[in-house]
């Protein structure tokens, strides 16, 4: 049985008298990616910077690697959150830095590496995450939005991580740019071993790269499992949007993929 590098247990998020998350309990295994998905307002990006350490919950724990982020000490937590690869939603680069120095930041600051290394570096992350050698050089106000979300790929890879956490990664993208989205995170998991925690919406992404999908609902963690027992739960959100045009056409389309393969 693969093991839990992350283990979410009793978790409570509040906001005020607004509770997001009561009660809820996670596993995430060794070289999974784990799909999570829920309505809007389920709380699905808070529940990932609640993993990473940018929010601390009004209950309950979160362990990674054994370890309790918010309770280690400030060196030995900076160690940790280097095992940490995040992309956020629209990416999140430094508007004022190009590709090549956003990615030479974390190298320079966390890794302590010269500015020459950490550019050879960032022309392998460059690589890796599927642009072209020249867009190092480009700022993010010069770049599409599917070459954005590989740029901040690229940056999430630049120290090795353990974990790659995606919040929304293929949104605004169309449908070849997000399928080939996928298929590199499904490449780079097998290459090198990550674990991945996506948060996403898009159905053709659960049915095409993840191993389990975790549903919330009701504050809670409602199910995580394959997706084929997942999409049988019975519970009204998740039969609309596993079983609805959206959730058939891309079971088909996987299927097809599965079949051609």
């Amino acid at each position: 049985m693969s093991e839990a590098i992350i283990q979410v247990r009793d978790l409570a998020n509040r906001f005020g008298s607004h509770a997001v998350h009561e009660h809820l309990d996670l596993d995430v295994m060794r070289g999974e990616i784990l799909g999570v998905v829920g309505g809007s307002g389920t709380g699905k990006s808070v529940l990932l910077r609640s993993i990473i350490g940018l929010r601390r919950p009004s209950e309950g724990q979160v362990h990674v690697f054994d370890e309790n982020l918010l309770e280690l000490p400030p060196e030995k937590r900076s160690l940790m959150e280097r095992r940490f690869g995040v992309l956020f939603q629209n990416g999140a680069l430094f508007s004022s830095l190009t590709v090549s120095e956003n990615i030479c930041l974390p190298l320079i600051e966390h890794a302590g590496l010269s500015r020459e290394h950490a550019e050879h570096v960032a022309k392998l992350k460059i690589s890796l995450s599927g642009l072209p050698p020249d867009a190092g050089a480009k700022y993010p106000s010069e770049l599409s939005g599917g070459m954005v979300k590989r740029a901040a790929l690229a940056r999430s890879l630049a120290l090795d991580p353990d974990i790659l956490f995606l919040d929304e990664p293929t949104a605004g993208l169309d449908p070849i740019g997000a399928a080939a989205f996928d298929q590199l995170i499904l490449t780079l998991r097998d290459a090198f071993g990550l674990t991945v925690f996506l948060v996403t919406h898009d159905l053709d992404t659960l049915y095409t790269i993840c191993d389990r999908v975790a549903v919330l609902s009701q504050k809670r963690v409602l199910i995580a499992d394959r997706l084929d027992v997942v999409a049988a739960t019975d519970d009204a959100w998740v039969q609309e949007y596993f079983h609805g045009p959206r959730g058939r056409a891309a079971q088909q389309a996987a299927d097809r993929l599965r079949e051609g393969n």
